[in-house]
């Protein structure tokens, strides 16, 4: 199994380069980031100083969206890194949640983010793409040049599409009733196109809190570490209650059941720990989506996890703890797991 550190570009950008450095000489095999840029700073500058930095780092963001940037820009930013330093840098795509609302915009539709995709790739590549009427090439990509594109998902659409076109899959949560629903419907979409099940690469992405015990006191601190990351969830959980219904059998309830007592969301605080608007999250979400309690626990759900077919898991740190769980990570989890 793969492992990922996710980080903010919160300033100081070279805060955010030595954290990755950490993760590298720990075993982490690829640095994400958010990619919001009125929240935090622009990622694909900080992208550059990590690969400089670092030696093998596969670097991308988590998520980008077809709507920030234009099509050709964002290939055009990928294959320049990669051009750089080599094929070091991975596209994760989505429709767009924080970039998007906190500029006043909706969320991508499903036909723009697949359009994206297909642009992105083949520019990356260095291959021919229509823009829409225009078709173009970047005369400067070496050959073998590549940029795989990773698309986060929830909903059957999104799904659906993922495993028809997608170089990979992102799901932002580590329960592994969820994930083998999720990865199922992946995988079948994705040999109903004419694909091989296994030609979708499977990240799972959640917060990751180690605990020196399994203390009642140890577990709810770590609970209150994570518990924003049921409210981000909760925004994606919301389109999907609204485009499907509540009890649709479109979505499981075990996804959207806990979004009742929710209320709101303050973008100001998206993705912090003692984000309050998250006070509607239960401690029984925050024990499924997350890893939490000691290195053992973490090991245990991975085993699990990578039974289901995740190739990687990608460790959010938006916590108190960044450097110390990078460092049990490489000391005590990743050796575990791929023993």
């Amino acid at each position: 199994m793969d492992f990922g550190l996710v980080l903010q570009t919160d300033p100081p950008a070279s805060g955010v380069v030595d954290l990755m450095k950490r993760a590298e000489a720990a075993g982490f095999t690829h640095g994400w980031t958010f990619d919001s840029c009125v929240l935090w700073q622009e990622p694909f500058v900080i992208y550059s100083r990590i690969l400089a930095e670092t030696e093998r780092l596969i670097v991308g963001p988590m998520v980008t969206n077809p709507g920030t940037r234009t099509w050709e820009v964002t290939a055009s930013t990928f294959a320049t890194l990669n051009d750089m330093y080599g094929n070091r840098t991975v596209c994760g795509i989505g429709r767009g949640d924080s970039a998007m609302r906190v500029a006043g915009r909706t969320p991508n539709t499903l036909a723009r983010v697949s359009g994206a995709m297909k642009v992105i790739r083949a520019l990356g590549r260095g291959e021919e793409a229509d823009l829409g009427g225009t078709v173009v090439r970047f005369p400067w990509v070496r050959p073998g040049a590549e940029v795989p594109v990773w698309m986060a998902a929830y909903g059957p659409k999104a799904l659906k599409m993922t495993g028809e076109e997608a170089d990979g899959f992102i799901l932002q949560l580590a329960d592994p009733f969820l994930t083998e629903w999720m990865v199922r419907a992946v995988r079948d979409a994705a040999v109903a196109a004419g694909r091989s099940a296994d030609e979708v690469k499977i990240c799972v992405a959640a917060p990751a809190y180690v605990t020196d015990d399994d203390s009642p006191e140890a577990l709810a601190h770590a609970r209150e570490q994570c518990r924003w990351f049921g409210g981000m969830v909760g925004n994606h959980v919301a389109d999907l209650v609204a485009r499907y219904g509540a009890h649709s059998g479109m979505v499981p309830d075990e996804l959207t059941e806990y979004i009742k007592a929710r209320e709101g969301y303050d973008y100001a605080h998206h993705g912090r720990s003692g984000n309050p608007d998250t006070a509607f999250v239960p401690d029984e979400i925050v024990n499924r989506f997350c890893l939490i309690g000691p290195a053992s626990a973490h090991v245990e759900k991975l085993r699990a996890l990578r039974e289901l077919g995740v190739d990687q898991f990608a460790v959010y740190a938006m916590h108190d703890a960044k450097e110390k769980v990078i460092e049990q990570y490489g000391r005590e989890v990743i050796p575990a797991v791929n023993a």
